[in-house]
């Protein structure tokens, strides 16, 4: 089957199998060989076919998509067992890719997040920011200039950063922290917010209601593996808030179908540009300068060779070829993840008893269930020493709420991302111990509900060393590494590494973690650029 008459890859939930025999593929000379299927090699695999490259692109599972792709764990139900929300994904990759022509349709989250408390209080902080400040005016009326405050100095910053049109220092080689400063005027807010404070010291510097407060410190520690009282966490919240997607800054939404059509696109794309896309071939070893060797033995030429596997798996694959200094570069960035994802299938949304119903405003956005500071703080020291802390943060998203097509007529599905959790337990280990983690979870998003778990009909729970083996991201980090602010921009690791014709396209590299496409894209420019 040729590329023109191949299925979309939707249409087969990425099962996109093998387009021809192996032996034929290794008799074949490629430009670039991508290991890897995730979003970022398939947006790469797309750039260097149109520009008219060979491209051959390699996943080792079945499934593609990496950790942005689309499953089916039980009948009807469609779930994107880790990626469940696009925000960043880069409007220049949607545009120059041309998404929307191969179906790619996004609703803004506009309904903000919503946050129940102990004492049976909540805030719904609405995108839109009248709305807002009344939520904020009736909870604490003293923290509607402070909460006004920090959103102006993140759209401030994202502003400088990342204007829309020309100058966005996402696009191209990363800046150093000098060019950063001078982008912001030398601003020491701006400064503080993106290398120096804590996500704790960014909301005590202007909120006074410690309600207000607790509601927002899970956005300073999103996928890491850090307490929001460490320095830099604030920064994570400027990197989630930075996207311009959709013409919406700072604003998160749903994918229609899910968010693993968005990796189904990218291939389909790079596959229409005459990129040869194979699944279910595990790459054994890479020989810089000369291509790859898959785990069946079969030698497959080419001079370019991109990984899209994280930089642990590619220090693997390179083996002995590793150069000793990057590999010590690599080596230290952390990539232990923290994080468990619960994909839920529901006969019900979540009944609130602070704002109850099943089917409301607060569905729409995102939900966050708190813990106090003092939990916050023993739950990240509990899990670093290998034990279940009591109760987790919580971040909770419905698909099904927009977009009916996840799930069967009158169900739902429910994203739960949640921290803290061991990577390995000092007792026991996570075979053992996964049903009591997805109970724990679930339990702390229950107590402020009048309908779970009773209104749970399945659930699978993923752990860190799971999304490890099942996605394949080592340690289970979802962004192949920390993004606080010593591991960013120019600390992030280079597309070009020092073995000839080895490049990284993954979320190790600029701009960091998340879906945004833009990794791939600037790791092909920077191909082109070395190979013309």
């Amino acid at each position: 089957m040729n590329n023109a008459n191949q299925q979309s890859a939707a249409h087969v939930l990425g099962l996109v199998g093998l387009p021809r025999p192996v032996k034929e593929l290794a008799a074949e000379r490629w430009d670039v060989i991508v290991v890897g299927a995730g979003h970022n090699g398939l947006a790469c695999a797309a750039y260097l076919a149109r520009a008219g490259k060979r491209v051959l692109v390699l996943e080792a599972r079945v499934r593609i998509g990496g950790a942005c792709t689309l499953e089916e764990p039980w009948p009807g139900f469609r779930v994107s067992p880790c990626a469940y929300l696009a925000g960043l994904l880069h409007p220049l990759v949607i545009q120059e890719l041309n998404l929307p022509a191969h179906g790619f349709a996004w609703t803004p989250a506009l309904n903000g997040m919503f946050v129940p408390f102990e004492d049976g209080s909540s805030i719904q902080l609405w995108d839109d920011g009248e709305r807002c400040a009344e939520e904020i005016r009736t909870l604490s009326p003293k923290d509607v200039a402070g909460y006004q405050a920090m959103q102006d100095l993140m759209a401030r910053v994202r502003d400088a950063l990342r204007p829309t049109g020309d100058g966005d220092l996402w696009v191209g080689e990363p800046p150093t922290r000098e060019q950063i400063e001078a982008r912001v005027g030398h601003d020491p807010d701006a400064i503080g917010l993106l290398f120096e404070w804590s996500m704790a010291e960014y909301v005590e510097r202007y909120l006074h209601d410690e309600r207000l407060q607790i509601a927002l410190l899970g956005q300073g520690v999103i996928g890491t593996n850090a307490s929001p009282f460490e320095t830099g966490t604030a920064y994570i919240n400027f990197h989630h808030s930075s996207g311009r997607q959709g013409g919406y800054p700072g604003t998160w939404g749903y994918v229609r179908g899910g968010m693993g059509i968005v990796s189904f696109m990218l291939c389909d794309v790079a596959r229409e540009a005459g990129a040869v896309v194979a699944a279910g071939v595990p790459v054994a070893c890479i020989v810089p300068g000369e291509g790859v060797e898959l785990v069946g033995g079969e030698r497959i030429f080419a001079p370019v060779v991109v990984s899209n596997a994280d930089p642990r798996v590619a220090l693997r694959l390179l083996g002995e070829n590793a150069a000793s200094a990057w590999r010590a570069q690599v080596e230290r960035v952390p990539m232990q993840g923290c994080t468990v994802k619960l994909s839920v299938a529901l006969n019900e949304l979540p009944n609130f008893r602070a704002r109850p119903g099943v089917q409301e405003p607060h569905h729409l956005g995102q939900i966050n269930t708190p813990l106090t500071k003092a939990e916050w703080r023993t739950g990240f020291e509990q899990a670093k020493a290998g034990e279940l802390p009591e109760r987790l943060w919580t971040e909770l998203y419905f698909q099904s709420a927009h977009d009916q097509t996840v799930a069967p007529a009158g169900k739902h599905v429910m994203s739960v991302f949640a921290q803290y959790v061991p990577y390995a337990f000092a007792e026991g280990d996570w075979e053992s111990r996964r049903a009591e983690v997805g109970e724990v979870a679930i339990a702390s998003i229950a107590r402020f509900c009048s309908n779970l778990p009773e209104a749970i009909w399945a659930h699978e729970v993923m752990g860190p060393p799971d999304i490890e083996r099942k996605v394949g991201l080592s340690g289970g980090h979802i962004f192949q590494g920390e993004c606080l602010p010593a591991y960013m921009w120019d600390q992030r690791l280079s597309y070009r590494t020092p073995m000839p014709g080895v490049y990284l396209c993954g979320a190790a590299t600029h701009p960091g973690g998340s879906v945004i496409g833009v990794n791939g894209r600037n790791a092909a420019m920077s191909i082109l650029r070395d190979h013309p």
